[in-house]
């Protein structure tokens, strides 16, 4: 193969990050993807001697480098808001996501049932997710798990039900779930939930 193949190949690949990390909507994945676009992007910009291309693009990854740490070094605060089922918020809220609520969890389906746990997942008195159960003594029936669009970096979940398991306090040890689409599957696993061979449901003890 050819050096200016290669070459070319490297600034299509670059190119192509870029393009792809401006797609996403969790910050975090932007800023990395397009970290990870801009240093491809100037070692092309090197071999193939376009200096201010180089400048460029150096710039680009500083500034990425600069709010990835700004990210992960900023102190954030996370808590539980309950709500009941008649809530006017929380129909507004519902009705405002219902498209992609619906795209991560089909079956969903609001009622107004006094049984139910219904916890907005305030992030620095944002509220950027919900969890709706029915709860069952100690466990919790999973109705919706959903996330807004910018807050997708797992750290709402880890808050929920991650190691300090803020449900407890709720007097709930037993979590389950049917299954949604294949990202919201894949992110249960991610949190630790277990899916049983000869079941769909997903499990997570607390």
């Amino acid at each position: 193969m050819e050096t200016s193949l290669i070459y070319e190949i490297i600034g299509y690949v670059a190119s192509a990050l870029v393009a792809i990390s401006l797609t996403m909507r969790s910050i975090l994945r932007l800023r990395v993807i397009n970290l990870i676009g801009g240093v491809i992007f100037t070692i092309y910009a090197i071999l193939i001697g376009a200096y201010p291309i180089v400048i460029v693009n150096f710039v680009i990854v500083l500034i990425n480098v600069y709010y990835l740490v700004r990210i992960f070094n900023t102190k954030e605060y996370f808590t539980l808001l309950e709500v009941q089922p008649d809530s006017q918020y929380l129909d507004y809220f519902l009705r405002f996501h219902a498209k992609e609520i619906w795209q991560f969890q089909p079956d969903f389906e609001h009622n107004t049932s006094r049984s139910q746990l219904i916890l907005f997942v305030l992030r620095d008195l944002v509220p950027a997710g919900i969890v709706i159960g029915a709860v069952d003594e100690d466990m919790l029936q999973l109705k919706l798990d959903f996330v807004i669009p910018g807050y997708r970096d797992f750290k709402l979940g880890r808050f929920v039900y991650g190691k300090t398991a803020v449900l407890k306090s709720k007097g709930i040890h037993h979590i389950t779930s049917k299954p949604g689409n294949k990202a919201y599957n894949n992110y249960l696993l991610r949190m630790g939930f277990t899916q049983a061979a000869n079941s769909e449901e997903f499990c997570l003890e607390l």
